[in-house]
């Protein structure tokens, strides 16, 4: 469940962005499991997902042959499985950075959008060092990348009318349909709505700044 300091930073990011607060609770919630950031090796760091296809194909010659033995790359999207925990997804990012460090990054999807790094120069960053500092800066370092990706994919208004079929199938893919996405989404969302509209937070709070 979202924390009542997560709420207060997403509603900030919303309205900064001018988005439906409740529309981008919702779409947080779902893809965040509730969980913003976690502890790891003592340090506060976003959710990550490391892509083995990814980083097969951002490597060439003995790296990819390294990568392949090792278990962190393959040319088969999924092949690579991810551990259940946070932590040890860390652990296999790091041993991928030490085989190819802006490669291991640009595999990553970062932060409670899932926002792949590969992506950092389309959403205006400099490098993808800057896309993962932004990331692992805080929760709303995670939301303006996350709103960044959802405007680039001109999924804005899509969000604006809760079409939740059509951002489901946009930003998680054809198969959305198999862990019922967009029924959550809508879910979430009429949750969120209802909560905002008497004026205080899904879990019982006031909402407001916190």
């Amino acid at each position: 469940m979202l924390s009542q300091q997560d709420m207060g930073d997403i509603r900030d990011e919303a309205q900064r962005a001018e988005i439906e607060p409740a529309a981008l609770l919702a779409v947080v919630e779902v893809e965040s499991g509730g969980v913003c950031l976690y502890r790891i090796d003592g340090r506060s760091e976003p959710p990550i997902r490391f892509e083995g296809h990814y980083f097969d194909l951002r490597l060439t010659g003995g790296q990819r042959q390294i990568a392949r033995s090792k278990g962190l790359a393959s040319p088969t999207a999924g092949a690579v499985r991810n551990p259940a925990s946070q932590a040890a997804r860390w652990q296999l990012l790091e041993a991928a950075i030490a085989i190819n460090r802006p490669a291991a990054l640009e595999s990553v999807s970062w932060g409670i959008g899932q926002v792949m790094g590969a992506h950092w120069k389309c959403l205006g960053h400099d490098s993808v060092e800057a896309l993962v500092a932004e990331a692992r800066a805080s929760l709303k370092g995670q939301l303006r990348l996350m709103i960044r990706f959802i405007a680039h994919n001109d999924l804005m208004p899509v969000l604006a009318r809760h079409d939740w079929k059509s951002f489901a199938r946009a930003y998680n893919g054809p198969k959305f349909t198999q862990n019922r996405y967009d029924a959550k989404l809508a879910l979430a969302w009429r949750r969120f709505a209802a909560a905002e509209s008497r004026g205080i937070t899904a879990s019982g709070g006031q909402s407001g700044p916190v």
